[in-house]
C-alpha cells in the first residue's frame, strides 16, 4: 500500500500511482522551473500535468517506483499538497505587473511565508493575498484573507472557508501598512496555535473562540 504524504505523493483513483506536486510558492517559476518539469514529464511518461488551485503544478499518474528519481533531477521541494500546516499563499500579481495593483502582494506573500512556516501549526491553513480590493488572491473564502488599498493599507480577514461548510471572511484589522501587516498575522497565528483544537479549521475557530470581536480584544487590536 502506497504511503502518503508530500514527498511520496497523493494516491489517485487507479490505487496505483500518485500525484507528485512540486513546492511553487505564490505561482512564481523560472524558465528553468518549467523546462525541468517538461522533462521529466517526458522522461516518466507522466500523463496528466495540471495546474491546481493553489497555484501549483500537479503531476498526476507518477508510478511510485520514479518517485524519488524525480524530485532528484527536479531539485524542487514537495509542495503542502495534503494534511496539516500552511497549505498555500495564493497571491495575484499585485503592483509587480497588474494594471489594477495598488499593493505588493508578492512581495507580503513572501513575508507572511517567512514568518508563518517556521510556526508549524498542525491545521491546515490557507492564505488569500491581494494587490487591490478585486481580491483576485480569493482571500475572503481563505482561512486568511489580505487585500491592499493604495491610499489606507492592508486589510485583514479571518475564517473563510470554500468547503462543503462555506463562509465568508470577517474583517480583524484594517488601514494596516506593511509592518502593522506582519504584526497582525504573527499575533493572530500564536494565538491560533495556543488555542486551536487538533486540526481545527480557522472557519470553525472563529465562531468558537466568540468571533472576530472577541479575537480582535485578544490580539489587543480594539
Amino acid at each position: 500500500m502506497i504511503q502518503e504524504s508530500a514527498r511520496t505523493g497523493i494516491v489517485q483513483k487507479d490505487k496505483e500511482t500518485v500525484a507528485l506536486i512540486p513546492e511553487i510558492k505564490f505561482g512564481m517559476m523560472t524558465p528553468d522551473d518549467l523546462e525541468k518539469i517538461a522533462a521529466v514529464s517526458r522522461k516518466y511518461e507522466i500523463p496528466v500535468i495540471k495546474i491546481t488551485s493553489a497555484q501549483r503544478i500537479a503531476l498526476v499518474g507518477v508510478k511510485p517506483e520514479h518517485v524519488e528519481a524525480i524530485w532528484e533531477e527536479l531539485g524542487m521541494e514537495p509542495g503542502h499538497g495534503l494534511g496539516t500546516g500552511l497549505n498555500y499563499i495564493k497571491a495575484c500579481p499585485g503592483e509587480a505587473v497588474c494594471r489594477l495593483g495598488q499593493r505588493d502582494s508578492l512581495g507580503m506573500a513572501e513575508r507572511i511565508y517567512d514568518v508563518v512556516k517556521p510556526m508549524g501549526i498542525e491545521s491546515k491553513i490557507k492564505f488569500g493575498v491581494s494587490g487591490c480590493p478585486l481580491a483576485c488572491g480569493e482571500g475572503i473564502i481563505r482561512d486568511i484573507g489580505i487585500f491592499g488599498k493604495k491610499s489606507t493599507g492592508w486589510t485583514i480577514q479571518i475564517g473563510g472557508n470554500s468547503g462543503l461548510n462555506a463562509r465568508l471572511g470577517e474583517v480583524l484589522a484594517k488601514d494596516l501598512d506593511d509592518d502593522q501587516l506582519i504584526d497582525v498575522v504573527t499575533k493572530l497565528m500564536t494565538y491560533y496555535k495556543e488555542n486551536m483544537k487538533a486540526k481545527e479549521r480557522m472557519y470553525r475557530f472563529v465562531p468558537r473562540m466568540g468571533g472576530v470581536e472577541a479575537i480582535r480584544q485578544a490580539l489587543g487590536l480594539e
